[in-house]
């Protein structure tokens, strides 16, 4: 029989909406009242007439790509945070830079839920490698698991051999963390005559799971299931035994809009997806687009979750993409042809090798001869945080059509 985190999740809809749309006034009462971004934003809005769908969509869309240059003007987070030092019990920096304050509330990033319907349970022990550093996911993975009466042993990221050693000895029942890195592990216990039979479930996020590499990780005995959100939102959906798309938090309502719009799509059509969280004392956002791609799937999921499901993560509203786990923007693309004068033209090349991904800056040069290619490579860790490989190509060969990042993976966006 399936088990359920609470009975919120399988409240009927129609109740689930009603008590939704009840807590709407309160939430955006608190941004009004407590983010002075929120306090312009909403000053001709009554809290009070906040309580349908067709109010909420009269509220100006914040969009996520427009943080890093508000967080400039407003520092530190651009006035749309409703605390500051003390309050917070933490402040992260994704790429952008772009900061996001975690507030003092048990499971603060809503991630308990994902966990459990992955399976995680009381008196787990969890080996989380996820990024514990500048970035927010190591903190809240680590959140969600504890709730649940987890144990978590904090790997983060990078150091396989340390990682798998210590998996060796602690025998963790569960992974959290890139599913590439995963793979990498797992690879490497291989290499190594190394045997991880007691690792049997993961939660895997940060980047597309392709259906091969689910495939492998099912064929190793590791139940593999993937969760959705953002450094700001915190978790938006989860996959659950189904295997049937992506069952939305019960802490957030979600709108599929056409990008760069306020308007919704048409139901089955792709758009961007906007979240407005229910619960959020610490960073309050109102239909915040967060520029992801997805789709609503019509009616309820088959393991008896009543909320509403999406596809999952398909691409973004812009040339931006995530690789291993952080988004890439065209901006930093241009930042490091800025830094080397020989560079003409580059593109971004994402791809897949071996189920990992991998980016490959292809630059225009005149004078091959004349581009460092190792410092072109230490510019792209520098300024993305990610290793990347130089590919030189003569003057004219790359396409003129405007994209700076070109993102060919193949996989199955379920």
């Amino acid at each position: 029989m399936p088990e359920y985190l609470d009975a919120l999740e399988t409240r009927d809809p129609e109740i689930r909406e009603r008590e939704q749309l009840a807590r709407l006034p309160l939430q955006i009462a608190h941004a009004k009242a407590r983010a002075p971004a929120y306090s312009r934003l909403l000053a001709d809005i009554d809290p009070e007439a906040i309580t349908s769908r067709s109010a909420l969509a009269a509220i100006p869309v914040t969009r996520k790509a427009d943080l890093a240059s508000l967080q400039k003007v407003a520092p530190p987070f651009g006035g749309y945070a409703a605390v500051h030092w003390g309050a917070a019990a933490r402040v992260f920096a994704s790429p952008g830079p772009i900061f996001e304050p975690e507030g003092r509330q048990v499971d603060y990033w809503r991630f308990a839920r994902s966990l459990f319907a992955a399976g995680f349970r009381a008196g787990d022990l969890v080996h989380n490698c996820f990024s514990y550093h500048f970035t927010p996911a190591g903190s809240m993975f680590e959140g969600g698991a504890i709730s649940l009466g987890c144990t978590v042993f904090p790997g983060g990221v990078g150091q396989t051999e340390q990682q798998l050693q210590a998996m060796m000895l602690l025998e963790p029942s569960g992974y959290i963390g890139t599913p590439s890195f995963l793979k990498i592990i797992v690879d490497r216990a291989d290499a190594m005559g190394a045997s991880l039979r007691h690792l049997r479930k993961a939660l895997v996020s940060g980047e597309a799971l392709p259906a091969l590499l689910a495939q492998e990780f099912q064929d190793r005995g590791i139940d593999v299931y993937q969760a959705y959100g953002t450094a700001d939102i915190g978790s938006i959906a989860y996959e659950t035994e189904a295997r049937a798309g992506f069952v939305v938090d019960e802490g957030i309502l979600l709108e599929i809009l056409r990008p760069g719009t306020p308007d919704p799509v048409e139901p089955g059509e792709i758009g961007e997806v906007v979240v407005t969280t229910l619960h959020n004392e610490a960073y309050p956002l109102i239909r915040f687009g967060t520029g992801d791609l997805s789709v609503m799937l019509p009616g309820g999921s088959p393991c008896g979750r009543t909320n509403v499901r999406i596809k999952g993560w398909m691409g973004r509203a812009d040339q931006t993409t995530k690789v291993r786990g952080m988004f890439v923007h065209p901006a930093q693309v241009t930042a490091i042809v800025g830094r080397h004068p020989q560079i003409r033209r580059a593109r971004l090349i994402v791809d897949s090798e071996g189920g990992l991904d991998r980016m490959l800056l292809h630059v225009e040069v005149a004078d091959s001869d004349h581009i460092d290619v190792a410092a072109v490579a230490a510019t792209i860790r520098e300024v993305t945080k990610l290793r990347g490989e130089v590919v030189i190509r003569a003057l004219g060969e790359l396409p003129a059509d405007g994209k700076a990042i070109d993102d060919i993976r193949q996989y199955d966006r379920r």
